[in-house]
């Protein structure tokens, strides 16, 4: 039993050192011929899992937003897409914060909205002038350098939109050749004074 056990072991080293020494003497490697006839293995992977696109959100929904009115124009006749905000124009070192809209002395100047007159007014930067509230007294509208007041405007009466209100002119400091109106608009505060409030662009407000 030990002979043949030896006799096994004896020939599995043997082989193991044939083999180490045909592969050093390069016989034991393939021929070139040989490599091409082996054909490769190809490793089919699975299909990675599809991950579908996240969906579009939904467009947001919109509220009608409680901002400035739609007014009409205060000359009539003027396209607004024919006028230039003037709005942060610097004037005298102040900032302008309103339009001007050039126009021939007398031209009708027209209430924007229907609103309650609050305020006439002559004063030395702006003429004679006019302080209107809209409905909501959210809004004042302001009308300077007229030249004369529509007959019969009073504080308190009521203005339509499109009514007459005063005359086109440069009373103020306008230029005595440039007649204009000279128009702005303002946010009221809590306190609802004609005399403050925050200012804002009317051009936008007029297309």
């Amino acid at each position: 039993m030990r002979t043949a056990i030896s006799f096994i072991i004896g020939f599995a080293l043997g082989i193991v050192c044939l083999a180490g020494f045909l592969w050093n003497t390069g016989r034991l490697s393939l021929t070139a011929a040989q490599a091409a006839r082996i054909e490769p293995v190809s490793l089919t992977l699975p299909p990675a899992p599809q991950v579908s696109a996240p969906p579009e959100p939904a467009p947001a929904e919109t509220t009608p937003s409680i901002g400035a009115p739609k007014l009409a124009m205060p000359i009539a006749g003027v396209d607004p897409s024919t006028l230039h905000s003037n709005f942060s124009e610097a004037r005298g070192g102040h900032v302008h914060e309103a339009l001007d809209i050039m126009t021939p002395r007398g031209t009708p100047v027209l209430a924007v909205a229907e609103g309650n007159v609050v305020k006439l007014f002559n004063s030395k930067p702006g003429g004679l002038t006019v302080y209107q509230f809209d409905n909501t007294q959210k809004w004042c509208f302001y009308y300077a350098h007229l030249d004369r007041y529509a007959e019969g405007l009073k504080e308190g009466m009521l203005l339509r939109k499109g009514e007459v209100l005063g005359y086109a002119g440069s009373t103020g400091d306008a230029a005595p050749n440039a007649p204009h109106l000279h128009f702005a608009v303002f946010e009221l505060g809590p306190e609802k004074s004609w005399w403050k409030g925050t200012a804002i662009d009317p051009l936008p407000l007029l297309k």
